[in-house]
């Protein structure tokens, strides 16, 4: 039972990041077919699957489209009850929905000022007020995980989840641009970067060099904070 998953480039793509994420981390079989996101094709490449329109997009075996991340997230724990993408405690797994349900609807500010980029770490980019208060939703709701669910773990809830795949991005932009967290936060971007299947993606995304980069600002770089 193998599964297409259509995705964008790595190194920016966050939501294609959250959909191989929900496949490699639980051991669900996929092929990967790329879109080209930042080429202009995509949307000639998703035409045979409409209506779906932005990446990841998955085709079932049975030739099935999937569209949308959390619909995505939530198939798959249907059709692979064992593989573990919610927790099996009850309670958890309703805070494991409502992560990434409010990951999936939420934090505008972060995603616009920060949009994703493995490439380097921004030095100096100020942090406007929206993307503070962003900042401190993260640092409230990750909190209650850590506190009630992780058993002191490195993950949200124990085991890794569904959850932990949808907040990757997150954990890139605050590595990405430098931004300012609190230390069990920073404890857990630390887990998501070098984690292998993280790890394996981003050195995916850096076999490719662009001209002009997606998403530059003006504002010195450094080296990524964990090598590939």
């Amino acid at each position: 039972m193998t599964y297409d998953i259509f995705i964008g480039d790595k190194s920016f793509s966050s939501w294609s990041l959250r959909g191989w994420l929900l496949f490699v981390k639980f051991d669900i079989p996929y092929r990967e077919i790329m879109v080209g996101l930042y080429s202009g094709t995509m949307k000639e490449d998703l035409a045979p699957l409409a209506p779906a329109r932005f990446v990841p997009t998955v085709r079932t075996p049975e030739g099935w489209v999937i569209g949308e991340s959390i619909a995505l997230a939530e198939t798959l724990a249907e059709r692979h009850p064992d593989a573990g993408l919610w927790p099996m405690d009850a309670q958890a797994r309703i805070y494991a929905r409502w992560l990434v349900a409010e990951m999936h609807a939420g934090f505008g500010a972060l995603r616009n000022a920060c949009p994703m980029q493995l490439l380097h770490q921004y030095k100096g980019f100020e942090v406007s007020d929206a993307v503070k208060a962003d900042i401190d939703r993260l640092e409230t709701v990750l909190s209650h995980a850590f506190e009630n669910f992780s058993d002191d773990g490195p993950w949200l809830f124990g085991n890794y989840t569904a959850a932990d795949a949808f907040y990757a991005p997150v954990a890139a932009r605050i590595a990405g641009y430098g931004l300012p967290v609190s230390e069990r936060l920073q404890s857990y971007v630390t887990a998501h970067l070098t984690d292998a299947s993280f790890k394996a993606w981003r050195k995916d995304g850096l076999k490719i060099s662009y001209d002009p980069v997606p998403y530059a600002i003006d504002l010195p770089t450094t080296e990524w904070p964990e090598p590939v």
